[in-house]
């Protein structure tokens, strides 16, 4: 690994989208932290990369104060400063509606799909502040544009989960405002739509390949792109 390489930290990383984009930065020469709730999924995640060298695993739970302390303390331990985080972690707990949904299952969404991502930001930054790109990439989905859910041309309209939707549309409003706020520190904070792919969150029912939503956040992670914007494959998309 080249001392000069950027290094970036990816949470929910030991499988799907999240191991794509490890692999897909760590081809690139980049450094990358591999962000598992379980470590040792975590290294076996990484055994199986073409450039393992270049990765190294942090268990981190983000619904987990201490496990984020755990993982901040690790960075620290290193001297590793931070230039691009992706909250990539994410989690559909159920398919209620906004009639059907329980209380329970929405606190247990944004736990994980918003305080989680708030937190581990929170906790990075100074980490990132410490680094050169100073980029922090929000996976979120277009499930959460209300300018969509509101059309009824939609593709997904049908699609009308309170939890994650809503989530999403949450993460999109943490994106502006911390954009807002770090734009004068020179910090690119920005969302991007993967696309609706093959993972476990969704049973494996999305057309797309992680290997594509990977390059999508990957060009987010990757490029000079200014802040406060949501992008998707092949362009941008209206909050």
């Amino acid at each position: 690994m080249s001392a000069s390489a950027p290094v970036a930290l990816i949470t929910g990383a030991n499988k799907g989208i999240g191991l794509a984009l490890v692999a897909h930065l760590a081809d690139a020469g980049w450094t990358v932290y591999l962000g598992s709730r379980d470590p040792a999924r975590g290294e076996a995640a990484r055994s199986k990369l073409h450039n393992p060298d270049n990765v190294h695993v942090v268990p981190l739970d983000i619904t987990d104060t201490h496990s984020i302390a755990a993982a901040v303390a690790q960075l620290q331990t290193t001297g590793t400063a931070l230039d691009v985080l992706v909250n990539n972690a994410a989690v559909i707990v159920d398919d209620g509606t906004p009639v059907t949904a329980t209380l329970d299952n929405l606190r247990a969404t944004y736990e994980v799909n918003l305080f989680g991502q708030v937190a581990v930001t929170q906790a990075l930054l100074p980490a990132l502040r410490a680094g050169t790109l100073k980029r922090i990439v929000n996976v979120s989905s277009d499930l959460g544009s209300l300018s969509l859910q509101g059309d009824p041309g939609y593709r997904y309209h049908a699609v009308n989960v309170l939890g994650y939707c809503s989530s999403k549309t949450a993460l999109n409003a943490f994106t502006v405002l911390l954009a807002k706020e770090l734009r004068s520190e020179g910090f690119a904070v920005n969302a991007v739509n993967p696309g609706y792919t093959a993972t476990d969150l969704n049973g494996h029912t999305g057309p797309g390949s992680v290997e594509q939503a990977a390059a999508t956040v990957a060009h987010v992670a990757m490029s000079e792109l200014g802040t406060g914007g949501y992008y998707t494959e092949g362009g941008r998309l209206a909050w």
